[in-house]
């Protein structure tokens, strides 16, 4: 990589920083995109600019969105006694894609985990808190996944909730999610079964 031309090299450097991509793959998508035409080439790079310039987080469930409130929090139609806590936003997206549950959401922002150095406050605890002090929750459905760090999660919300708010009934997703797995990886009929069958804890 060392004798690529700069302004490829670059490109190399920032696609090869995302997730799940290495340096050969971030080539050939670098590649890919000098090859394309220069109309083509420009749209990929001004939607990339456009996704951080017109998402927002919501400020009822602290998604990404358009506007805020989201499509989900404004919809009359939802259930308001159910909340559905996920760590992150594509878990949403996979809970909404099997089209079973009918309340509402609240995007935790990630899992508890000493060892990264994520701490509750730096998590959506204190909206979470708000939305169980507004009254008008009465379930809370953990919808963390299965790993150490969902399970020391759901164990802190759970014991907040009962501690600070007994009156809300606090279940999780059970049947089908095996341990070690996340939300956003499971099949829609593995979460349809988890919802349906929820538990308390």
């Amino acid at each position: 990589m060392q004798n690529l031309p700069g302004p490829l090299k670059a490109v190399v450097e920032q696609l090869s920083s995302l997730p799940g991509i290495g340096p050969k793959s971030a080539l050939r998508m670098a590649l890919t995109l000098l090859k394309m035409p220069r109309e083509k080439a420009n749209g990929v790079g001004q939607a990339i600019l456009d996704l951080r310039e017109s998402l927002c987080l919501c400020e009822e469930c602290a998604c990404l969105a358009e506007s805020s409130p989201c499509a989900i929090c404004a919809d009359p139609g939802r259930e308001r006694d159910q909340l559905c806590l996920v760590p992150e936003w594509d878990a949403l997206l996979a809970m909404e894609d099997m089209g079973v549950y009918k309340g509402r959401y609240l995007v935790l922002g990630g899992l508890l985990s000493p060892l990264d150095g994520i701490a509750p406050d730096l998590l959506e605890i204190d909206r979470l808190r708000r939305h169980l002090g507004s009254g008008r929750v009465s379930e809370l459905i953990l919808a963390l996944g299965a790993t150490l760090d969902a399970e020391s999660t759901a164990s802190y919300v759970k014991n907040l909730a009962e501690s600070e708010f007994p009156e809300v009934r606090v279940t999780r997703l059970a049947q089908g999610i095996p341990m070690g797995a996340e939300v956003k990886f499971m099949d829609r009929e593995t979460l349809r079964q988890s919802l349906v069958h929820r538990q308390n804890i």
